[in-house]
C-alpha cells in the first residue's frame, strides 16, 4: 500500500480521481509526481491562497491544466487567469510565475524530448 505523501510514481494500473491525488494544506505548495521519466515528467500540485512560486526559466516546454480554482499565471510578463479545464503551453525558456490569489491545483506536464537538435 502506498503512502499518499510518498514521492514515488501513483501506482500503475489503478484508476484515481486527479483531484482527489493530492490536498490543498494552509501557506503552502504540494506537487505529487504521477509519472516521472527521462523524456519528461507528469505532476499534480495545490497552492494555498496566498502562495506563490518565484520566477522560473525551463528548458523544455511545459503544458499547465487546471484541474480546480482559479490559477494567476505570467508568461513573459503577460498574465493568464486559468479557470478549471483550461490548459496552456509555457514555451521553453520563458520567464514564468504562479501566484494563487484563491486555492488552485493543476496538472503540469514536462515533455524533455524535442530538443536533441
Amino acid at each position: 500500500m502506498k503512502n499518499h505523501n510518498d514521492l514515488n510514481e501513483l501506482e500503475k494500473s489503478k484508476a484515481h480521481i486527479v483531484v482527489e491525488i493530492i490536498q490543498y494544506i494552509p501557506n503552502a505548495v504540494l506537487s505529487k509526481t504521477i509519472i516521472s521519466k527521462t523524456t519528461g515528467n507528469i505532476t499534480v500540485s495545490s497552492f494555498d491562497a496566498g502562495e506563490e512560486l518565484a520566477e522560473k526559466i525551463s528548458p523544455f516546454d511545459t503544458y499547465i491544466q487546471i484541474i480546480d480554482g482559479m490559477a494567476e499565471l505570467m508568461i513573459d510578463r503577460k498574465k493568464y487567469s486559468l479557470k478549471p479545464g483550461d490548459g496552456i503551453v509555457i514555451p521553453a525558456h520563458s520567464r514564468h510565475n504562479f501566484n494563487a490569489t484563491v486555492q488552485f491545483k493543476m496538472l503540469s506536464t514536462i515533455i524533455k524530448s524535442g530538443y536533441e537538435d
